[in-house]
């Protein structure tokens, strides 16, 4: 079994308000799981307008399965307007 963690931080330039973040990444979160079949949480930056980070976790039997889906995953959050990667990490246990 393998477990893919995907950590991105995002920073979201038109947001001017928790409840203007908590839309784009609400969004964003129903848009991954839909897509992705993954889990997906917000992970930090809580309290913070213009910040925040993410964690989609995948489990596959199949190591090149999860590390093609978790980097579609990214390059699905870079496609969409609203948020701007600023970090990333893939992990896979």
């Amino acid at each position: 079994m393998v477990i893919g963690l995907l950590t991105v931080e995002l920073h979201i330039p038109e947001s001017n308000s928790l409840k203007a973040k908590r839309r784009v990444i609400k969004s964003l979160k129903d848009k991954l799981r839909n897509k992705f079949n993954a889990s997906v949480a917000e992970i930090d930056h809580h309290d913070k307008w213009q910040l925040a980070t993410l964690a989609i976790c995948a489990v596959s039997n199949d190591k090149v399965y999860i590390d093609g889906a978790l980097n579609k995953a990214l390059n699905f959050i870079g496609e969409l307007s609203g948020a701007d990667i600023t970090d990333y990490q893939i992990e896979l246990l």
